[in-house]
């Protein structure tokens, strides 16, 4: 990348190329997406999100089971969407794109990060926090206007006669806030890992030394907490510390409903990352 948009290690800024100038969030995607973030990271409210909902949180905060407060989110999402009577908000039965709840949203992002549903929300993620995706089953503004194309083509599919899906996505990751805010002795930040075969994979910044860098990550990204786990994806183990406002969703969130091994979705940003496994 040019030298003019690359910041100094440790700096605050986010690259040009990286971020759109304006989100919907309380900070801007030149700070929420910096390095410093990472480190010194504050709460991020999405816009009208809590004005909208606050009788949801109201209701959750008398509940002091977190299972409870789990069916008590899919319950809300289940009448305020207007899941399981589409005809009420509009929707048309026939056309089945109903069904593309924010549930399947997730499942289909587990299933596969590259797909359909991942498309919308890695979208999801630039509309709201204006952090652009680098990579969708391919690089992406890098010269090829099919893969580019691809994206925005299976984006505007995805979120094609669905109710209010990014303001399902919203609230979704408001709650999942909301719980890792409520954990005993709540971290800061949570050190995750993920299967790589290269940090070269990435937007690098700056190399650290031999093992480290600082890089872009996507838009949104697959972590793990088992390293063991993320061992089996890739010949490299790549350690990160996330700050828990950069965490979108993990696969307990919501008990019964998602399959995953304790995968954990990241909103992506610069970061400083590791490399604490390599094969020989």
């Amino acid at each position: 990348m040019a030298d003019d948009t690359s910041p100094r290690p440790g700096s605050p800024s986010l690259p040009t190329w990286a971020r759109l100038p304006i989100n919907r969030c309380n900070l801007p995607p030149v700070i929420l997406g910096g390095l410093n973030f990472q480190e010194h990271a504050e709460d991020l409210r999405l816009d009208g999100v809590f004005p909208f909902h606050d009788e949801l949180f109201t209701m959750l905060a008398s509940l002091p089971d977190k299972a409870a407060r789990a069916e008590r989110f899919i319950d809300y999402m289940t009448v305020h969407f207007c899941l399981e009577t589409p005809e009420e908000a509009g929707g048309e039965r026939k056309r089945h794109r109903t069904k593309a709840d924010y549930t399947r949203m997730l499942r289909g992002w587990f299933f596969d990060s590259d797909g359909r549903e991942a498309a919308v929300i890695k979208g999801w993620v630039e509309s709201r926090f204006g952090l652009i995706t680098r990579f969708h089953a391919g690089r992406l503004h890098a010269g090829d206007a099919i893969a580019d194309a691809r994206f925005v083509e299976e984006r505007s599919r995805g979120i094609y006669a669905t109710h209010a899906l990014d303001a399902q996505l919203d609230l979704l990751y408001a709650y999942a806030q909301y719980e890792l805010a409520k954990e005993p002795d709540a971290p800061s930040h949570l050190t995750l890992y993920r299967g790589v075969n290269a940090i070269d994979d990435f937007d690098i910044l700056s190399r650290l030394g031999p093992r480290e860098a600082t890089v872009v990550l996507n838009s949104m990204n697959s972590f793990t907490a088992n390293p063991e786990r993320a061992g089996e994806f890739g010949d490299n183990i790549l350690e990160a510390r996330i700050p828990r406002q950069k965490v979108f969703c993990t696969s307990d969130l919501l008990p019964g409903r998602l399959k995953g091994e304790n995968e954990v979705m990241v909103i992506g940003g610069a970061y400083r990352v590791r490399l604490t496994y390599w094969q020989g």
